[in-house]
């Protein structure tokens, strides 16, 4: 027996609202006379056309058989006129309004795949838009839903292949998101790469399908964005996956590395005891939170000197990543909070993630592909610029910066 999320309410079939019903009628009377209008400017071309009785050689000729037309209120009831040439012309009145075999609102169609994205399952959505629209909603099967879907993978294919020389990119955000497949050998890492436009505008540059996170998957993902035109980022923003940062010293060897401190913090925690965790964590913080370079120097050396003796592990987890995490410090103190995690990635995937929880058994590689770059879409709608991006424009420009404050070159003071 299957399972589904859908509450069917009872005695769906003979609530009422007024209200409602009042929207419908007006709705149906506003078509008939849109429809009406159209057909009045198609008969006036044949004004001049008469027969040798001198009638109108195409005149009316009743109307089609009423057919319900979904919209967001619900069905509505459209009667098409009919026309006929007495001279035995064919003739044909088709309304632009209402085309013939169109049987939902372009609104309502738009929305079936944003209710699959949000939630529904292609074989719920007939239930879930009979609960919306009433009983008489037919015609929504999840066939409509897959062939909406093809036109994502066409979307997806073109955005793969857009360039990527409009504007240059300063920082990108680098990590895998897994999810899991049935009935395959592998589960999916799709790895994602976000970046930061000059102008401070947060976007997707990748997601694609990898092999775990393997050097070569993303060399592959790094090489297509260098040949779309992609420039070199000045930073690059990712945990401790050895893959990413050996393709980014092939691909793009001057750009500097940054660990995600979220990352190793828990990393670290996770060689402590339970016991030893809150006071370990709290040491982390004051290093990733100093003001000054210096100052986050002398606490990651208390760090290593309080917890060597008898957790090494924990203390190598930390020490090999040192110069990777202490990178921001050469950057604008305004960017700190954005570039010390890759908190943008997880953030965003986060209810991709619990989205693709209730679908991944029904989905194929490429259509979870397809289903993240939508709801990515959706996401990167509601991003926000990097704070202080008028920074961003001397970090282009190679501006030097120290403990977050941008330095006097003293050529210049000279000059």
């Amino acid at each position: 027996m299957g399972t589904t999320n859908i509450v069917d309410f009872a005695r769906r079939d003979e609530m009422t609202d007024a209200l409602t019903e009042l929207l419908k009628t007006g709705a149906q009377q506003l078509i008939a006379t849109a429809v009406e209008a159209e057909l009045v400017s198609y008969l006036a071309q044949f004004t001049g056309l008469r027969t040798d009785a001198g009638h109108a050689a195409v005149v009316r000729n009743g109307h089609h058989p009423a057919r319900p037309f979904q919209t967001g209120i619900g069905p509505v009831s459209v009667r098409i006129p009919k026309v006929r040439s007495k001279d035995g012309t064919p003739v044909t009145f088709r309304s632009a309004l209402v085309p013939p075999y169109v049987r939902r609102t372009k609104t309502l169609e738009a929305a079936l795949p944003w209710l699959y994205l949000k939630g529904i399952s292609s074989g719920e959505m007939a239930p879930a838009l009979k609960v919306l629209l009433g009983p008489d909603a037919v015609g929504l099967s999840a066939n409509t839903v897959s062939r909406l879907k093809r036109d994502w993978a066409n979307e997806y294919e073109a955005w793969k292949g857009a360039e990527l020389d409009d504007e240059p990119i300063v920082y990108i955000w680098a990590d895998g998101v897994h999810s899991g497949l049935r009935g395959e050998d592998d589960k999916l890492c799709a790895l994602v790469i976000i970046g930061v436009t000059a102008r401070g505008k947060k976007r997707f540059l990748a997601i694609e399908d990898g092999v775990r996170e393997a050097t070569q998957s993303w060399r592959e993902v790094l090489l297509n964005l260098k040949s779309r035109g992609m420039n070199a980022p000045k930073l690059a923003i990712g945990d401790g996956a050895m893959g990413f940062w050996a393709a980014m010293d092939e691909v793009y060897p001057e750009t500097r590395h940054q660990r995600c401190w979220q990352h190793k913090t828990v990393n670290v925690l996770n060689c402590l005891p339970k016991l030893s965790q809150p006071k370990a964590k709290a040491a982390l913080h004051d290093i990733w939170q100093a003001e000054t370079k210096v100052d986050a120097e002398k606490a990651f050396d208390l760090f290593i000197k309080t917890y060597e003796p008898k957790y090494p592990k924990a203390t190598l987890c930390l020490q090999k990543d040192r110069e990777e995490l202490m990178a921001f410090f050469d950057f604008p103190a305004q960017h700190w909070q954005s570039i010390r995690t890759s908190n943008p990635i997880e953030s965003a995937f986060a209810t991709i993630r619990h989205r693709t929880k209730r679908s991944k058994g029904c989905l194929s590689r490429d259509g979870m592909l397809h289903m993240m770059f939508k709801l990515g879409q959706c996401a990167e709608q509601n991003w926000r610029k990097l704070r202080g991006f008028d920074y961003l424009a001397k970090v282009i420009t190679g501006v030097t910066f120290k403990d977050g404050i941008e330095t006097t070159n003293p050529d210049q003071i000279t000059a």
